[in-house]
């Protein structure tokens, strides 16, 4: 039996019932997802791979609250890795607005990561997670007021903006804390209106102190013709436009359903205009902010339709064991990865998404279209995708040793990958590179280059997976401007300084993993005891004094002890061709052709690395500048997918 359609999926039937959901709701809601402040913690996450599950399932938890309710906790976990979560919509959204407000906080609190704890205030909802317990706290540090700067207002309106805030937070102290206001302006047409809203979690004593604070401190933006306090335990925004929602925030009532559904039954008329209004409208108030969101959605289609790439969300739900824990794979920044057996016995490996919305949509439809375009022994291959259930679903092949992280980085696995088996797993990989940049129809950049990404089939031949961020231009172009996304530790300086985008991205990404695989220490800037030097600055100290070999992985003499020498030498030259790939200058690395022919023509002499960017490595991984790689709330014409410490199949 399939699984029920729940609110928060995504994919075009998605898109029409949710359409059609907003003609039911009266077409009156707006769920004011617009971010007005995301502030993150300062505290390191324990265990990374804990920490995402334990989030994961929280919001998971919250999400079917705020569909029943507006408000949700939870708690996930236990020790450090515990995870504490609330959200809540403000009292005048709807069921509807409500989903969708929490849908876009949902997705973009995770860009706190590594940080153990973030909130994210938008004008239609509020969401927090932390590692402790903070549901009854009201006041605290970040408490702040944020003011608008459109235009400057007169004493009058100044006037009515202090009394329907004193009206609102008076009134809410007796309507479980919340109540809105609208203060008209002596003289002129005008409006003063008013949102106060606590948490839920709050008793009447801490909600009283943190609205009076909170209106203390949003009145101090005035002349300004907004302000919104952003307090700990509540939120009050003013404003001289209408921003209210005029339909109580308990969804619609039961009457009213049963009053549009018999009077869409005897008129297909009003149902073929009522779907085709509440599409409009939806595609208009969500759709057209992203200029490719429409178009999108229509050649997503016709590729299901022009393809067998279409699965069944209830084949897939089978096949997994409903997603069975005891099935699953890996899991990363955005979603899980799950092992299935379809009805004629393939093994598949299932791509469950966890953020179903525009953003996530548009990546979805990004890694079909690009995957199911491009067919090379050291790709992946897709075989297919669910876009018509309750949440975005892609279908791999099934390879059984899943990703290279696995063993480059585990003492133990690690003995099972020589150098012999290390070199083929380069050359696969540069082999599927040189494919996308070059022989495919359009260039084609992956963005993600790691070893988690680089998954193993039984013979430990290597194929790149997850195309989720990749981009493609054509060849007459020099660069591409977009959005930085990727993982922090992989990304090249120029693109992530500029988020200019050029081949050379990938080929920085490539030295970044061959060094790895030689080392067999992983770039990761999670840790605030790693944040001094990368793999790529020790090994370029190590080759300028001559000692490379004192960082090899010892794991890759073990099986080599007959042709010890000229297994050196092959390591070394592939160090200095990792160097080669890591120059700051981008004009200065090879193509992945020429590393391909470097590392195959073993006794052509290869020319001197320069120097390596961020040598003083705070430049790069200091806690901001990791912070403004996630521009998730931006508005950006490209899909965004963030920056992130995600695996395909996972570590």
């Amino acid at each position: 039996m399939d699984k029920p359609v729940q609110v928060v999926g995504s994919g075009y039937i998605f898109l029409v019932l949710m359409g059609f959901l907003a003609l039911l709701e009266g077409v009156k809601g707006d769920p004011r997802a617009k971010t007005v402040n995301i502030s993150c913690g300062h505290q390191l996450e324990h265990n990374g791979t804990i920490y995402v599950s334990n989030f994961v399932a929280t919001m998971e938890n919250i999400s079917e609250q705020m569909r029943d309710s507006g408000f949700g906790t939870a708690v996930t976990g236990s020790g450090l890795d515990t995870n504490y979560g609330l959200a809540q919509c403000y009292g005048d959204l709807s069921s509807l607005d409500c989903v969708l407000c929490y849908a876009e906080a949902r997705t973009v609190l995770p860009q706190c990561y590594p940080f153990n704890g973030g909130r994210i205030f938008l004008d239609g909802c509020f969401m927090r997670a932390e590692n402790y317990s903070f549901f009854e706290e009201h006041t605290g540090p970040d408490d702040r007021a944020v003011c608008g700067n459109t235009s400057r207002k007169g004493l009058n309106f100044q006037e009515s903006a202090r009394q329907a805030v004193s009206h609102a937070v008076a009134a809410a102290l007796g309507n479980e804390g919340y109540a809105k206001a609208q203060v008209a302006v002596s003289g002129t047409n005008e409006s003063a209106y008013v949102l106060a809203n606590c948490w839920r979690t709050l008793n009447n004593t801490s909600c009283k102190t943190c609205l009076e604070n909170a209106s203390a401190s949003v009145l101090g933006c005035l002349p300004w013709s907004e302000g919104r306090a952003l307090n700990t335990g509540c939120f009050i925004r003013y404003s001289d436009t209408d921003f209210l929602n005029k339909e109580p925030g308990n969804g619609i009532s039961r009457g009213t359903v049963i009053i549009i559904v018999v009077s869409i039954v005897s008129s297909l008329i009003v149902l073929a205009i009522g779907v085709a209004i509440g599409v409009y409208i939806w595609k208009y108030r969500y759709i057209q902010k992203k200029r490719r969101g429409s178009n999108d959605s229509e050649k997503f289609v016709k590729l299901l339709h022009d393809s067998n790439l279409n699965f069944k969300y209830s084949t897939l739900d089978r096949a997994t064991g409903s997603f069975n824990d005891a099935n699953k794979l890996g899991q990363g920044g955005f979603g899980t990865v799950y092992k299935g057996v379809l009805p004629d016995g393939r093994e598949i490996a299932v791509k469950r998404l966890f953020f179903n919305n525009r953003h996530r949509a548009a990546d979805f439809y990004n890694e079909v279209k690009l995957i199911s375009s491009v067919e090379h022994k050291n790709l992946v291959r897709l075989l297919g995708c669910s876009c018509s259930g309750p949440e975005s679903l892609l279908v791999y092949e099934f390879l059984p040793n899943k990703s290279l992280d696995r063993f480059i980085f585990d003492p133990s696995r690690g003995k099972l990958l020589d150098w012999e088996k290390r070199y083929v797993v380069i050359i696969g990989t540069v082999e599927g590179l040189v494919y996308l940049h070059e022989n495919s129809e359009a260039k084609i950049i992956h963005r993600d280059i790691k070893a988690s990404n680089i998954l193993l089939d039984s013979k430990l031949r290597a194929k790149i997976a997850d195309f989720g961020l990749a981009r493609s231009f054509q060849e007459d172009q020099s660069h591409i401007s977009t959005a930085i996304a990727g993982t922090l530790g992989y990304m090249a300086p120029e693109y992530l300084a500029h988020g200019q985008l050029t081949e050379k991205a990938d080929v920085y990404s490539f030295g970044v993993l061959l060094l790895e695989i030689v080392t067999g220490k992983q770039n990761n800037k999670s840790k605030a005891t790693e944040y001094s030097d990368s793999i790529v600055t020790v090994t370029w100290r190590h080759f300028q004094l001559g000692t490379v070999e004192e960082i090899y992985d010892p794991n890759l003499m073990l099986h080599n002890d007959n042709n010890g020498s000229n297994v050196r030498n092959e390591i070394f030259r592939a160090v200095q061709i990792g160097l080669l790939c890591t120059q700051e200058i981008p004009s200065l690395r090879p193509s992945m052709s020429k590393v391909l022919h470097l590392l195959t023509k073993k006794d052509e002499d290869l020319p001197a690395p320069t120097n390596p960017p961020f040598l003083d490595e705070k430049m790069e991984f200091n806690e901001t500048s990791d912070n403004e790689c996630y521009p998730l709330n931006r508005a950006d014409n490209d899909s965004i997918a963030t920056v992130t410490h995600s695996s395909f199949y996972g570590r």
